[in-house]
């Protein structure tokens, strides 16, 4: 066994309201992480807080490292699974805003759902094929995977200790105060802190792993394997929502558009990502809005001198997959302002999500 220096604990109250009413951090830093770093960590988690009002504490290491070629951070999220149906009983009972009643009324009642899927052994149009056909038997469409943090906004069982590992890539300049922007040549630590914890929070999608037994073979049987997240559940493409039987969400991985939607594609919300490999993907991670249309704080790249800023998407998102939104959220259009207060990437490429055990 190897040694490992001990770990600095700092626990971090950030409540937007109250202790007993907030969604509370508790972050660990490495010895390596400078105490600026520290604070811009602290900033980013505060912004989280300030948002959600779920009684809940999330539990992250954060530290810095050299990282792979390129690679400015990454998160490695705890995963937990659940029934669909203990998952589907977890959002009726976390109803709290107008878009949770509506993302809830887009749910099959169980207990499996629907969904498009492709590249799996099993495929009936040939092993790995990318054409997609509707899957509704099996593991995986009878049971959620999410993170952990995730899964305790949703009142569900968590015995995880930890939540997610946070690491900063330490080769790279940063600049750590948005109040006054970013400097051309730095990346603004405080928001690619925010987006990695957004990540641990639970802004995953299993499309990911499918994409990485794709290119695996022989890959995995659909009805083997669990990988659909609590976001996946409002993944929806064109033809998804025209499935003969009813909408279902799209679970594939290929080019054609994919999109975020509370109403079964009725109405089509933010773009997402559709796979790291620019082979049948659009070559960033599916656990992301879609690349270069400044969708949110989840979009997969950033640039030297780009502020990073929480959406409306963002929130919304957020909102409907389990997290509870502070009474006095501002509107919209001032969540930029409120963070610039609370004060492997294309240009670098950003793992953002490892797989977790």
């Amino acid at each position: 066994m190897k040694l490992r220096r001990p770990l600095l604990t700092v626990a971090v109250l950030l409540a937007f309201s109250s202790a007993s009413q907030a969604l509370t951090f508790n972050l660990t830093f490495t010895p390596t992480t400078s105490l600026q770093e520290q604070a811009a960590f602290q900033a980013a988690a505060a912004r989280w807080s300030s948002l959600f009002a779920d009684p809940v504490t999330v539990n992250l290491a954060v530290g810095t490292a050299a990282l792979g070629p390129g690679i400015l951070a990454q998160a490695g999220s705890t995963r937990v699974q659940y029934s669909y149906t203990d998952v589907y009983n977890a959002f009726s009972a976390d109803r709290t805003s107008a878009d949770d009643q509506t993302a809830f009324s887009s749910l099959t009642a169980g207990p499996n759902f629907g969904m498009l899927i492709n590249r799996t052994s099993n495929n009936p149009n040939g092993a790995l094929s990318p054409t997609p056909y509707l899957d509704n038997t099996g593991a995986n469409t009878n049971t959620i995977r999410m993170t952990s943090a995730n899964a305790k906004a949703l009142n569900l069982p968590v015995s995880a200790a930890s939540d997610a590992t946070i690491t900063f890539g330490n080769s790279f300049t940063y600049d750590f105060n948005p109040s006054d922007g970013i400097n051309p040549g730095a990346y603004d630590f405080i928001g690619l802190a925010t987006h990695e914890i957004g990540h641990a929070l639970g802004f995953i999608s299993g499309v990911d792993i499918l994409v990485g037994n794709s290119v695996n073979p022989p890959g995995f049987a659909d009805d083997a394997f669990t990988y659909v997240n609590t976001l996946d559940l409002f993944r929806y493409s064109t033809l998804s929502v025209a499935n003969a039987s009813g909408p279902v969400i799209d679970f594939t991985a290929d080019t054609r558009v994919k999109f975020f939607s509370i109403n079964k594609g009725v109405t089509q919300g933010a773009g997402f990502s559709t796979g790291s490999n620019s082979a049948f993907g659009d070559g960033r991670q599916a656990s992301h809005w879609k690349d270069n249309l400044g969708l949110g704080i989840m979009d997969p790249t950033a640039g030297t001198g780009e502020l990073l800023a929480i959406s409306a998407n963002d929130v919304q998102a957020f909102d409907v997959i389990g997290w509870s939104l502070a009474t006095a959220v501002p509107e919209p259009s001032t969540y930029a302002l409120m963070i610039l207060g609370i004060g492997g990437l294309l240009a670098r490429r950003h793992a953002a999500q490892q797989r977790a055990a």
